[in-house]
Formats: C-alpha cells, sequence, structure tokens
C-alpha cells in the first residue's frame, strides 16, 4: 500500500493534533513537553525503518527514495537532540509552552516532507509549514527583565522570511512560464533545452535564494544573528541545525539535475561560499554573545557545505551530506552545554563560561568537542569534512577556492579556540558549580562519541551517502 510510506508524516501529523489538544490544557506545557519527546523518539524509530522504502505519492510530486529517507533520519535526530536538552525548556513563556512542542514538530513535519519534495508548489509548501513555525517559535520567548528583544528577532526574521518567500513564488512562476511544468526534473530538462537565457538565470537564481535563506549563506544572512541572539536557546538550537539539513537536501537534488550543464549555478554556489566564509569568520572574531558568535559561525560552514556542491560530483555531494550531518551533531553539542550553563534560559556571552571545566567537567569537554570540530582539528567529523571538501574541490580544479577555504578555516580557529581557553584556563571566579542531570549526560556522552567516530570512520558514513545519491542521479 502506497500509504506505507508516508507513515513518519502521518505519524507526525497525527503527534501534532493531539499536541494541539493538550494546549487546550493548564500545565504549563509539562504533558506536551512528555508526549513531544515520546513522539520525537517514535518518529526517528519510524524514519529508521523507513529508509529502504520507494515510491511516489500525490501524482509524482512526492517521492519516497533512499535519498530523502536518509535525511529524514537526520531531521528526526536532531529534534530528538533537541527535545532531549532537559526535562523542561527554559526561556519559553509558561503560557505558551504547549503550544510552543506543538510549533515544534509541525517545524520538523513541514522538513521531512520537504526532503522528499519533486515538485515546486510542493516544495514550497513544506518550506512555508517549517518556516511559519518557526517563526512563532522565536516570539515564544521569556521576558527577561522586561527585554523584548525576542519580539524584534521574530519580526526581522518573519520580514526577510516573507521576502524570501516573495523571491522564490515570482522565480517559480519565471520557470513555470518557460517551461510548462512545475516538476523538478521535467522543469531542468527544459530549462536545459531553452539555453541560459535571462528569464531563466532569474527564476533559477530566486528559486535558490529561499534556499540560501534557510542555510544562511551571504547575501540571505540578515535575520542571522539577530534571530540567534532573540530567540530562546533551545529555540536557537534547532533553527541553528535542524532546518539546515533539509536546505541542503533540496539543493542538491536541484544541482543534480542542472548536470551537465551546471557552470553558471556552480558559478553562483562559489560566489556565495567565499563572501559566506569570510563575512562569517571575520565578524565571529569580534562577537562577545556566544550565540551571534555561533551564528557567524554558521554563515562560514554554510560556505563550507557549498564546496561539495560546487563540485557538481557525487562524490562531492556526499562530502556536502557528511559534512552537515556532521555540522548538525557538534552545533546541537554546543547549544546543549549554552542551555545547561544558562540557568534561566538568559543569553551568554563567552566569559560566562569561564572556568566551566571545574564548575561542569563533562560539559566542558563536550563544548570543546564541538567547539574543536568546527575549527577543523582532528580527530573529530569537522576535520575530516574539510578535508575532503578541500581535496574534492582541488581535484576539479578549484585551486584559490580551496586556497580561501583553507584561509578560513585558520581564522575560525581563534575564535573557537578562545571559547576552549575561557572554559578551561582560566578559575571560576565565584560562579556556582552546575548540576548536570543523567539525560544531559547520557546525550552529552553520545554527541562526542558520534562527533569522535564520525570523524575516525568516515568511509561508511560517505558510503550510506553515496548509496542514497545513486538513487537520485
Amino acid at each position: 500500500m502506497k500509504i506505507a510510506l508516508f507513515i513518519p508524516e502521518l505519524f507526525l501529523l497525527l503527534a501534532s493534533l493531539v499536541t494541539f489538544f493538550l494546549t487546550l490544557g493548564e500545565d504549563e506545557g509539562r504533558r506536551a513537553k512528555g508526549f513531544a519527546t515520546l513522539a520525537a523518539a517514535v518518529n526517528l524509530g519510524l524514519c529508521v525503518a523507513a529508509l529502504g522504502a520507494e515510491g511516489s505519492l500525490f501524482f509524482d510530486a512526492y517521492r519516497i527514495t533512499f535519498y530523502s529517507q536518509l535525511f529524514k533520519v537526520l531531521i528526526a535526530a536532531g529534534l530528538c537532540i533537541v527535545l532531549f536538552f532537559g526535562r523542561d525548556i527554559k526561556g519559553i513563556r509558561a503560557a505558551v509552552r504547549s503550544e510552543y512542542y506543538l510549533f515544534l514538530l509541525l517545524s520538523t513535519l513541514g522538513l521531512i516532507m520537504l526532503v522528499s519534495a519533486a515538485e515546486l508548489l510542493t516544495l514550497f509548501v513544506a518550506l512555508e509549514l517549517s518556516s511559519y513555525s518557526l517563526y512563532l517559535m522565536v516570539a515564544m520567548r521569556d521576558e527577561e527583565g522586561g527585554c523584548r528583544i525576542q519580539m524584534e528577532a521574530a519580526v526581522k526574521y518573519i520580514l526577510f522570511g516573507v521576502v524570501a518567500t516573495g523571491f522564490m513564488l515570482f522565480g517559480m512562476s519565471y520557470l513555470f512560464g518557460l517551461t510548462g511544468t512545475t516538476y523538478l526534473d521535467q522543469l531542468v530538462t527544459a530549462l536545459q533545452q531553452i539555453g541560459p537565457t535571462p528569464a531563466a538565470v532569474v527564476g533559477v537564481g530566486m528559486v535558490l535564494g529561499g534556499l540560501f535563506f534557510k542555510l544562511g549563506v551571504v547575501p540571505f544572512h540578515f535575520w542571522l544573528p539577530d534571530v540567534y541572539q532573540g530567540a530562546a536557546n533551545d529555540t536557537t538550537a534547532f533553527i541553528a541545525s535542524v532546518p539546515k539539513i533539509g536546505a541542503v537536501a533540496i539543493l542538491i537534488r536541484i544541482a543534480i539535475l542542472a548536470q551537465p550543464s551546471g557552470e553558471s549555478l556552480a558559478l553562483a554556489l562559489m560566489i556565495c561560499s567565499v563572501a559566506s566564509m569570510f563575512y562569517g569568520n571575520l565578524i565571529a572574531l569580534v562577537q562577545k554573545d556566544i550565540k551571534r558568535m555561533l551564528a557567524f559561525s554558521g554563515m562560514a560552514h554554510g560556505g563550507y557545505v557549498l564546496l561539495g556542491v560546487i563540485t557538481m560530483k557525487a562524490e562531492g555531494f556526499a562530502t556536502s551530506i557528511y559534512y552537515i550531518g556532521g555540522y548538525m551533531l557538534m552545533s546541537l553539542a554546543c547549544f546543549l552545554v549554552i542551555s545547561k550553563v544558562s540557568r534561566r534560559g538568559e543569553n551568554l556571552e563567552v566569559s560566562d563560561l569561564t572556568g566551566l571545566y571545574q564548575r561542569a567537567p563533562l560539559l566542558a569537554f563536550t563544548l570543546a568537542v564541538g567547539m574543536f570540530g568546527m575549527a577543523g582539528i582532528p580527530p573529530f567529523v569537522g576535520f575530516m569534512g574539510k578535508f575532503m571538501l578541500l581535496f574534492g574541490a582541488l581535484q576539479e580544479g578549484y585551486l584559490t577556492l580551496v586556497i580561501l577555504a583553507a584561509l578560513n578555516t585558520a581564522i575560525s580557529i581563534f575564535y573557537y579556540l578562545s571559547v576552549v581557553r575561557v572554559s578551561y584556563c582560566s578559575d571560576p571566579e565565584g560562579r556556582p558549580a552546575i548540576e548536570v542531570d543523567g539525560l544531559t549526560r547520557l546525550v552529552s556522552v553520545a554527541l562526542v562519541l558520534v562527533i569522535i567516530v564520525m570523524g575516525v570512520m568516515p568511509q561508511q558514513v560517505l558510503a550510506v551517502a553515496s548509496r542514497a545519491l545513486q538513487t537520485i542521479m
């Protein structure tokens, strides 16, 4: 039965409906949190069980392949990790905590649908379902001492998001007018026959703008630092990691369909990659707020991911999948520490991590692993990911691009290691010890182990990614 192909999506939809009914109570989100955590764990199991499923739904607008199912597992895993951060999500207003979990599940549902979208309108609906849930989640942050920075962040997020949506829809109308179809495979084939006309270039550029907005690369990055800073810590953890998985999945799909004449796309990606790396790393150097630092760092990592897509080769695509999966884990490891050090959900400056190795040794080690990984230091997944991305680009003749990326890696080491230095090379200065519950210990150890194992044994992950790519190439 074809309905079996849609089980993970149906389950999340049903879980969201149940969570909606839980919002009618007044338990400050306790039941909703417990149910959402259970639903996330079950959904992860369903996504893993459905890895081998293949087929299509809704007149081929929704396609189930090993490629889409692999990304669904990554997205479901990211949701689980965020919900496992602790017994309760700090920094969310008590009156809307149940609604918060509802929108968290709906956003994940949109992302899971996004990676199976094989048609422009299906892609658009899935993207907006995820995006509008995130807009609302940002505004649900508790007020800190009368500060309403979360409202400013939410307004900026939705305004930039609506503009990106408008550009994306306008680009889709161009593409449909030129080709007479909204199916991605038919559309790209028709565009290759038409050639690089101005209307086609504008249409493709506008559609890619919507994906670049999710990935946070220059010039679609303006929302990133303010939203990271304004949202609650756990919300920022989700925004910083999980939506980027969906954006990379669709970007790779479009790049594959654009072959063999993808020179224009590669050039556009190259410009965005270099601009994102330099802008993100240079601005991150002077940040004091750790979430703003990670926001600009995220821009740079978006540029690194594009290095694999630029090659227009299966090996490069597989490396991009490997890297974005590793980045999700490294980012969540850092935000787990931020969430635990922040007692009331307030924002942290780098100085607030002073003496962390004495206050909470496991959290300090988890933070160090995350920061070392993102800096590209062996034996963590970030090092191997960057090495393979640079090597793949060098094999395709992008020597200048590789030199610029290597230079950016050197720049980023300074601010990543400065965080580790503050955590390990200074005394607590009277700051209290941090209690770490059993669940946090379990998640911390699991993240550290996976980050190290992926860095030491990348071949297995790359083999899975390559197998997934074979189903859509």
